[in-house]
């Protein structure tokens, strides 16, 4: 059997294989949550507003991304921005759950939802020229506002 040594380990081809796949199948699982999750929220009568609140997390996870980048710089022209994706980005969460299951919730929990991507649209915007960032996320901002203002209670 082919072994892989040094001085202190031993492993075999196999181990090393089986680590290999370990390692893959831990790279692949967001991904097939993520289409599990898409498939699971376009079956419910929330599909768009779930589906809405994804693509508002990712790009807000990205627009504060960018803006502790640029902190790093010295810049905190986008600290208000940063703040409100903050906020944004626990209102989507909360708000993916509640209309992925159906919650009885979601309609009141919507009219939050839609009053906090509305001031986090605002101040995404303000840096929407200069931070292509800052654009994606008050674009999805704007996607998830339509979808909440349908069950807004």
């Amino acid at each position: 059997m082919d072994q892989i040594t040094n001085d202190k380990t031993t492993m075999t081809r196999r181990e090393v294989l089986m680590g290999a796949g370990v390692v893959l199948a831990a790279a692949a699982a967001p991904q097939v949550f993520a289409a599990e999750e898409h498939h699971h929220g376009m079956m419910n009568k929330h599909g768009k507003l779930v589906e809405t609140t994804l693509h508002c997390i990712r790009d807000g996870e990205a627009c504060l991304d960018h803006c502790l980048k640029l902190f790093k710089t010295g810049d905190t022209s986008v600290a208000d921005c940063a703040a409100t994706v903050t906020e944004m980005l626990a209102m989507c969460t909360a708000m993916h759950k509640m209309a992925s299951h159906d919650s009885k919730y979601a309609g009141q929990l919507a009219s939050v939802c839609l009053k906090v991507c509305q001031e986090c649209e605002k101040q995404c915007n303000k840096h929407a020229k200069k931070h292509e960032a800052c654009a994606a996320c008050a674009r999805s901002c704007k996607e998830c506002i339509r979808e909440c203002e349908k069950i807004a209670a």
